[in-house]
Order: C-alpha cells, then structure tokens, then sequence
C-alpha cells in the first residue's frame, strides 16, 4: 500500500468528520448516527461531554487533510518499509487522545495492535470503522484486542508515572515509547490582555484540564495581582455545573481550608501556590519568579515533566489542545520511532 493511499484514506475521513460536524451544525442533514456515537461517548465516560467529543472529532476533522499530512511525512522516508506489528496502549483521558499513535502506525506502513482505555472505547474503533468505508485494506491493519499482547515487535504506552513502572517490566525487551504523566504551563509576565486570558482559559479548562496539555501551572511575576486572570477566565464559570468537576473542586477545597492553605477563589477554581506542575482538578498551581531568564533555565531543567508552555514568548495561548500532526508527546518523533526501528 502506498503513503499517497494512505494520505488519501485519512484525508477522506478528515472530509468526514467535517462533512458531518458542519452538517450537525446547520442542520441540513439528519444527523443521527453521529448523535449516538456522541451518547454512546458520554455514557461511558461522564468526562467526555458532548461538547469536548466534538471538540475532539473536530480538531482531528481539521488535521486530517491533503495538505497537512502531506506535509507532515515529507521530512520522511517511507519508500522502504518493512511492516511491522505495533502494539498500542492507549490512554482514556481525554477523547481520541490515542488516535495520534494509531494514526502515526498506520501512515508509516506497520500494523497496529490496539489495547483501549476502558474511558475511552468507543470513538477509536467508531473512526476506524469509517476508514474502512473508504479503504478497508488499510483499516484490516488495525485490531483490537483485550487480551495480553502476543506477537508483536514495538511498543507505544501511554498511563501514568505507576503504570510507567509496569510498562518498564513487561515491555523492556521491545523497542517502545513509554509516556508518563506531564503538565503544561503557562508563563504570565504581567502584559497580557483581556484576551490573553480568554484564551488561556481554553488551555486550563478544556476537556476540564484532564489533558496532559492543560495547563496546570501559573509562573507569575512576583507580587502579581490575579485579578484579571480571574476576570478573563469568567467566560468557564459554568464549569462547576458538571458534577464531576464540582465533587473534584469542592473536595480540595475543603481539604485545603482543613489544611490551612492560603487559596484564591473564584466560585469555580482554586488557585494554590506550589512548586509541584500537576494538580488536582479545580485546581490551578502557581509559582512566582523574579527573573525570566533564570524561568527559562528552571523550565528546561524541568522540561522531563513539561508538556507544553503558553504565553506570550512561548506558544500562543489558547494554542495548547490545538497541536499540529507534528507536536508529539512527550516530544519523542512516534514516526521516527517507526520508521528506524
């Protein structure tokens, strides 16, 4: 099979996410079939909202073109690839945040042996069924399994900083991608604006910061006044409708004021100063600094827990659940990976 067969298998059901998302959206055709996947999501998963689901499918259905895949494999060499078995430990955090694997295993000509997250079963397999609509060759590439692994040559594993441990001891003889737990953190200078801060709230809360490119950390200036952060993140008040997000919220709260820890409080995130990158949902870690360069060395020493950074002198804000086909995680080349392995 060649790449331009596959590019152009993805790129039909690119053309199919958006054809359905914007149909949905106008309401000019039924739509039905898409509203149960969406149902069938939520069930399944509480954090999956409607909203975040098509958020999800959206941003995949944008990535997934000509041009864009295009020009994310010209730096490659696929014209001679051995096929090759990968076996794929996908994570259910957040929607569809394991097809980025599956879709780099697939591009680069090797077959994918797919382990789903629990939190997560139901759009994967949802996406690969249309694939197979447009090139069911290429589609027979994936299987889905729930039994132990058997017969397969590298390893891409995403779980936390406990299952890394797991992953270490059962997959150390393959070649393999092992991610852990990171965070994203946005560095504040004391300039922004109004929309700054709009935007940034979309790197806090989308997906209700269960993401490993939410931001959960504030480098601040010091002496820095929240109060137009807080202003500028309004817009996310209703966060603390879902009752998830509420139980997650007022259980720290209530654990901090136990512990006599100094907050800051809106209504619906709590801001709490701490050295520590990850923090709980509802929230929101901040730390302050006296010199930018003397940031820049902290946050490259700590680059090992860090997945992204927004703020006026790194990636724009509102930028970090908008990655290109070209941002990996954990900021290890999946395709290189393949392709030399």
């Amino acid at each position: 099979m060649t790449l331009d067969r596959r590019i152009d298998a993805f790129s039909k059901l690119g053309e199919r996410l958006r054809y359905v998302l914007d149909a949905e959206n106008s309401a000019t055709v039924p739509s039905q079939e898409f509203e149960e996947l969406i149902q069938k999501a939520t069930v399944l998963n509480p954090w999956f909202t409607p909203s975040n689901v098509r958020f999800a499918l959206s941003s995949w259905g944008q990535l997934l073109s000509t041009p864009q895949l295009t020009n994310w494999v010209s730096s490659y060499d696929m014209t001679a690839i051995e096929a090759k078995t990968v076996a794929i430990v996908m994570a259910g955090n957040i929607p569809l945040v394991g097809f980025h694997d599956l879709l780099s295993v697939l591009i680069s000509g090797h077959n994918a042996l797919v382990k789903l997250s629990s939190q997560d079963a139901i759009l994967i397999p949802y996406l690969v069924s249309v694939l197979a609509q447009t090139d069911p060759d290429l589609a027979s590439r994936v299987v889905f399994t729930k039994e132990k692994f058997q017969g397969f040559d590298m390893v891409i594993a995403t779980g936390s900083n406990n299952t890394a441990r797991y992953f270490d001891y059962y997959f150390s003889k393959y070649p393999h991608i092992l991610r852990k737990n990171r965070n994203s953190v946005a560095v504040l200078t004391g300039q922004e604006t109004v929309e700054d801060f709009t935007k940034l709230a979309d790197d806090v809360f989308q997906y209700f910061g269960l993401g490993c490119r939410n931001v959960t950390k504030l480098m601040v200036p010091e002496h820095y006044d929240f109060q137009d952060f807080f202003g500028g993140i309004y817009e996310y008040h209703e966060v603390i409708n879902h009752h998830k997000y509420a139980n997650n919220y007022d259980y720290h709260k209530a654990i901090e004021l136990l512990n006599g820890t100094d907050l800051l409080d809106n209504g619906f995130l709590l801001l709490k100063e701490s050295t520590q990158y990850s923090s709980p949902i509802g929230v929101l870690h901040w730390e302050s600094y006296k010199d930018e360069d003397l940031l820049r060395q902290k946050l490259n020493q700590d680059q090992e827990f860090i997945q992204c950074i927004v703020g006026r002198n790194y990636n724009a804000f509102g930028s970090s659940q908008q990655p290109a086909l070209s941002d990996f995680a954990d900021g290890v080349d999946t395709v290189e990976f393949l392709l030399k392995t």
